[in-house]
């Protein structure tokens, strides 16, 4: 099951569904959404780069010259909305900096892509606006402003005359900048470096200030400055995104509330189908948030499981080392292993839903949406880059895997670069996370990582975990 999703399935729904079609069998679309197909063409760095890079200088294009983008368009004439949500222009950048990691084809960033309302600039021209817009869009706490909405799209109604606060896009752009500044130093542009790594600073500190709620991080601030996502509120008191991302960001790890966070999860969002994006769920529309509160609760953004964002927390629980927790995680929506019950679940077993209803719904566990989800390319990255812990870096791949207990010695083909590198993984003391050893071609590497070497074909790899 392990095997047959993460080689077949998982990259067939992310190109065949999200990157061709752009629909499921329960929700058609004709228009490419900036956010979305960023994510879901993250599903070729290993294997097709160039589908990554397609996809980057295409999105380029739907830039304005102030950094933001079309929300989505339609691929026959272009038409589409002009963006009012703080997350969507933000994925150019995180694209870049993955695909980066991964080729090291600096020369995308030199690349020249016009702007929708004239003019042109290079790839890297258009991830620096795309990022200053982002600083532009800072509250009077120094937290990046909601906008519309952010990327949980029922908070529709947070951001009304600029003043609702996102503290998911205060991670999301802090995992962005204390990466992309490597880039600006590699452009010679020290300035544009130094800017980040003072928002940086900024940012993380105003988000730990104002946006721990003792146990969890909250959601968001509404227009009137009210919390969301806090113990504070009746309903509604935690969301999932801050939970896991906080930890991708590098948020509270070393201080303990990410761990904290993420208990509070297992505790108060998860179930046997997954963990829910939310709880208590909405019972009643509440005016200040919008859309979040229409859907009957269990479904959807109203304490759905949604299933794109269950990986951000399998793999924060990877980060921390709990690789028991991080494998559950992931089993509980895969769909090989949720056909065990498949009287329940009633869609495919070979892919992913866009959400499971929640447990607050009336028929708890049964999917909706199949197809039309992000999952898949997130499922990917957190099984290849988190759990088996093949991790692109600019020095070469990162090995540092990330296991349940009894998964036993592994074997993984991985392409890197020009490179192809046989991994052997060896676990005898059975330990969730840990490198004790490492060599390369017979050779002891210190370390974790397999250092690259330009223009060499094969490497041969045996970790020793413990």
């Amino acid at each position: 099951s392990f095997d047959v999703m993460t080689n077949t399935w998982t990259k067939y729904q992310a190109l065949s569904g999200r990157m061709w079609a752009k629909a499921g069998y329960y929700q058609i679309s004709g228009g490419i959404g900036y956010r979305d197909q960023l994510q879901d063409s993250l599903i070729g760095l290993e294997s097709k780069p160039e589908l990554t890079r397609r996809q980057i200088l295409l999105h380029a294009s739907k830039q304005f010259n102030q950094g933001d983008v079309l929300h989505w368009w339609l691929t026959y004439n272009n038409a589409g909305p002009r963006t009012k949500c703080s997350d969507d222009f933000l994925w150019l950048p995180f694209t870049v900096v993955n695909y980066l990691a991964e080729t090291a084809d600096t020369s995308v960033l030199d690349v020249n892509v016009p702007f929708l309302d004239g003019g042109e600039g290079s790839v890297y021209e258009h991830c620096k606006r795309a990022i200053l817009y982002s600083f532009s869009m800072t509250s009077q706490r120094g937290v990046p402003l909601m906008g519309a909405h952010d990327w949980n799209d029922g908070l529709s109604a947070m951001g009304h005359g600029l003043k609702g606060e996102s503290f998911w896009v205060a991670e999301f752009l802090y995992w962005i900048i204390t990466r992309f500044d490597k880039i600006a130093e590699f452009k010679d542009d020290a300035e544009f470096a130094k800017q980040m790594r003072e928002y940086a600073v900024s940012v993380k500190e105003n988000f730990n200030k104002y946006g721990w709620d003792g146990e969890w991080f909250v959601r968001a601030y509404d227009a009137h400055s009210n919390k969301v996502g806090s113990k504070e509120c009746e309903e509604g008191q935690i969301y999932i995104e801050p939970q896991g991302f906080c930890v991708l960001a590098g948020v509270g790890v070393e201080t303990g509330e990410a761990k904290k966070a993420l208990d509070s999860v297992k505790e108060k969002l998860d179930t046997q189908y997954g963990i829910m994006i939310l709880q208590p769920a909405y019972t009643k529309y509440h005016l200040e948030l919008g859309e979040v509160t229409s859907y009957p609760p269990g479904y959807k953004e109203n304490a759905g499981i949604f299933c794109h964002n269950n990986p951000w927390v399998s793999i924060a629980e990877t980060v921390i080392g709990r690789g028991d927790r991080a494998f559950e995680i992931y089993q509980k929506t895969c769909p090989a292993y949720v056909e065990e019950f498949s009287e329940i679940h009633r869609t495919e077993p070979y892919v992913y839903a866009q959400m499971v209803a929640g447990r607050d719904a009336k028929f708890h566990g049964e999917a909706k949406n199949s197809w039309l989800t992000g999952t898949a390319a997130w499922t990917f990255a957190n099984i290849s880059q988190y759990i088996l812990g093949v991790y692109p870096t600019h020095k070469g791949l990162s090995i540092n895997p990330c296991v349940p207990k009894g998964f036993g010695d592994f074997e993984i083909t991985r392409k890197f670069r020009e490179g192809t590198y046989n991994i052997k993984v060896v676990n005898p003391d059975n330990v969730e996370k840990g490198v004790k050893s490492m060599t390369v071609d017979g050779a002891f590497v210190e370390g974790c990582i397999v250092p690259y070497e330009k223009g060499k074909e094969t490497y041969d790899v045996v970790v020793t975990m413990g």
